[in-house]
């Protein structure tokens, strides 16, 4: 079986920023990760990547914010997009509360 994509999606938020988001379903795990999908979700404010999620091989499933590395738990698809969204909303929230007390 050939990697299989599962979704490919490029989602504006604003004339500033964008949601970019690849899931495959994989024949085997990438190296790092015990689950057979391999993904990439990122946020971009302004030409810069400011948040991704994905399972790069040999490092298994984790974060980048800022430059900083973090692991991140795997539970499910379902549940990967929902603390990716949660963290996009978070973000854009401080980028709101900054802008009004500028």
């Amino acid at each position: 079986m050939k990697a299989k994509s599962l979704l490919r999606q490029r989602i504006p938020l604003d004339e500033r920023s964008f949601v970019e988001m690849a899931v495959w379903e994989v024949p085997e795990p990438v190296q790092g990760s015990k689950h057979t999908f391999k993904y990439r979700l990122a946020y971009v404010v302004d030409g810069t990547c400011v948040l991704r999620f994905d399972n790069e091989v040999g490092k298994g499933d984790h974060c980048h914010t800022d430059d900083k590395e973090r692991p991140i738990r795997f539970h499910s698809i379902g549940k990967l997009l929902d603390a990716f969204w949660a963290e996009v909303d978070n973000m854009r929230d401080g980028d709101r509360h900054e802008s009004i007390d500028d």
